[in-house]
């Protein structure tokens, strides 16, 4: 729901727990898990919420829901070191005004057991606790293909933004995968992970479009990954998406590249301001975030996006 505020201290007392104890940050997931954690399994959900609070009165919704099969099972464990890293450069340098973020996981409805798990908007340690319940599947169907288009089904019906309702401004919505949707959503997934009576397929075209209306939507590939570098999986989400498409050569640079899109996004920042933060936070990933980055946006501080109007993606430069 985003209620609370986020602690390092506490994130960094977890941490050294499980050092001492030996314990995963991932001990759903390592322990054989073979089935959603029931705090983010989607079936029967109404809608994953992010609402503004006294604490937080102005909430920026910001997704991350990741592939977690084959050579992408790296991602949350990377994500999950340097959330402080993330939140740091969200809260403290201003890149977003009362952040709350949710973490999610995509597979493969076809053959995988856990296809989709979507945790909840929060902005405490919370988050953290999302992370760590989160099966890492490691399977997929080995087709180049995964089930993106059944997230976005759910980000797109499933999710309440104050930010969209109040204020008329989209959250960011970023998936990280080396692999292409599925063409269609498919009335049986929906129906078996998700719960709703879907009467016909819909276009991943169309349900882009529909997502578009309250999020702005990138898909970030480490070029580095299993499928990561092939030229046709790029071209396809290109033309989805256009601009919107971040090649990422650093998987460990995941956090500063989703902090920074959604500073120049909310105009608090342009690149070049952004890369020297990293440099004044310690990270080294500048050089991989300012190559990344550069297509969309470099020396300005707001980002191509995609109209909500025309219905077709990577046109136009507004937010709603």
């Amino acid at each position: 729901m985003g209620s609370g505020r986020w602690s390092t201290d506490v994130y960094s007392a977890a941490a050294s727990y499980r050092a001492a104890t030996g314990t995963s940050a991932f001990a759903y997931s390592d322990s054989g898990a073979r089935k959603a954690h029931p705090a983010l399994d989607p079936l029967g959900v109404a809608a994953r919420e992010s609402r503004d609070s006294d604490e937080h009165p102005h909430s920026t919704p910001i997704a991350v829901l990741f592939d977690v099969t084959g050579s992408m099972g790296t991602v949350p464990r990377t994500l999950q070191t340097k959330l402080p890293q993330l939140l740091g450069l969200l809260t403290r340098k201003g890149y977003a005004t009362d952040p709350h973020i949710m973490f999610g996981a995509v597979g493969d409805a076809t053959c995988d057991r856990v296809p989709l798990q979507v945790g909840q908007f929060e902005s405490d340690n919370r988050m953290d606790d999302d992370l760590a319940r989160i099966v890492l599947e490691g399977g997929g169907g080995g087709q180049r293909t995964e089930s993106y288009e059944l997230a976005m089904y759910f980000m797109a019906r499933h999710t309440s933004l104050d930010s969209v309702a109040k204020r008329g401004r989209r959250g960011y919505l970023f998936l990280i995968g080396d692999e292409m949707p599925y063409g269609q959503v498919k009335p049986k997934e929906v129906k078996r992970f998700i719960g709703d009576d879907l009467r016909e397929p819909i276009g991943v075209e169309q349900m882009i479009a529909e997502l578009q209306r309250t999020f702005d939507v990138y898909f970030i590939v480490p070029t580095a990954a299993g499928w990561g570098g092939d030229a046709q999986i790029l071209a396809h989400w290109k033309r989805l998406l256009g601009q919107q498409v971040i090649e990422l050569d650093d998987l460990d640079a995941v956090c500063e590249t989703i902090a920074l899109t959604v500073g120049l996004g909310e105009d608090a920042i342009d690149l070049d301001a952004g890369l020297a933060d990293l440099v004044d936070v310690g990270s080294a990933a500048g050089a991989s975030v300012g190559r990344a980055l550069a297509p969309i946006g470099s020396g300005r501080g707001v980002v191509v996006r995609s109209s909500v109007d025309t219905g077709s993606a990577g046109s136009g430069n507004e937010r709603l």
